[in-house]
């Protein structure tokens, strides 16, 4: 049974990738259930971006995009839960970082909260300079400030050579009760 998503709620922002198997079938499922945790409704969600893996390992590439949530969990029970809704995708974390995943779902920023725990790092350590986080937040927050870092539109310039593009499709596109189109901001373009 779910709670009331009336309580206490903070907006927090979820990267989402996934380069194996059904990519976008896999992300919206994601979304969805997301969607269905206590107290947190997905409120907005980018595009599908397709970019290339990060690293050495040749792997396929990966589609991509960031949701903003409001949520009543606290950082930690919510990372929790993200990892639970990966291993219900098969996501392996024992292979390390940087390989193929089926279902990749990383807490970017929680409110305006700034924290360093062992586990989670917030805002997302590596989140300004990664090209297929900022071109999906920009397109739902360009305006968003990221402590220490500035605003998203700002970072950009600095992960223009990174391979993203823009597919035709949102997150959204056939899940049910959710946004269906992003809100999109012609400066990243």
């Amino acid at each position: 049974m779910r709670r009331n998503k009336r309580q206490a709620q903070q907006t927090a922002y979820i990267a989402l990738g996934s380069n194996l198997g059904d990519r976008l079938r896999i992300l919206r499922q994601g979304i969805e259930r997301l969607n269905a945790l206590d107290t947190t409704s997905v409120k907005q969600c980018s595009s599908a971006y397709l970019t290339a893996p990060v690293g050495d390992q040749p792997q396929p590439d990966f589609i991509n995009g960031v949701c903003r949530i409001e949520t009543g969990l606290e950082p930690l029970p919510l990372l929790r839960h993200l990892l639970e809704i990966e291993a219900g995708f098969g996501r392996d974390r024992a292979g390390g970082k940087g390989g193929p995943r089926t279902l990749d779902l990383d807490l970017l920023l929680y409110g305006e909260r700034v924290m360093r725990l062992p586990r989670l790092v917030i805002p997302h350590p590596r989140l300004h300079e990664r090209a297929f986080v900022l071109y999906p937040l920009a397109e739902i927050a360009a305006d968003l400030l990221i402590p220490g870092k500035g605003a998203v539109r700002e970072l950009l310039p600095g992960c223009a050579a990174q391979d993203v593009r823009r597919l035709d499709e949102t997150l959204t596109q056939g899940v049910s009760s959710l946004p269906a189109e992003p809100t999109v901001n012609t400066a990243n373009e």
